[in-house]
């Protein structure tokens, strides 16, 4: 069964970065890149994706660590 992806999410007093489904092993930063540094430490490790929100809730970046992902040359 694949990971749960990584999501980068604002919070009330910074950003947080959590698994898919909830905050279980939430972990709360001061700055946006800073969670988006943690978050893609995370992804990597866990080879899943980064999905990182918006202050509106939207995503604005998708970054994608799974070992399916591939490098299609053109």
């Amino acid at each position: 069964m694949p990971g749960k992806n990584i999501h980068v999410v604002p919070t009330d007093n910074g950003w947080a970065v959590e698994a898919e489904g909830g905050a279980e092993g939430e972990q709360v930063y001061t700055s946006q890149d800073e969670a988006i540094a943690a978050g893609t430490r995370r992804a990597k490790q866990e080879k899943v994706d980064l999905l990182v929100h918006s202050r509106d809730g939207h995503i604005s970046m998708r970054n994608s660590f799974s070992k399916d992902a591939r490098n299609i040359k053109k």
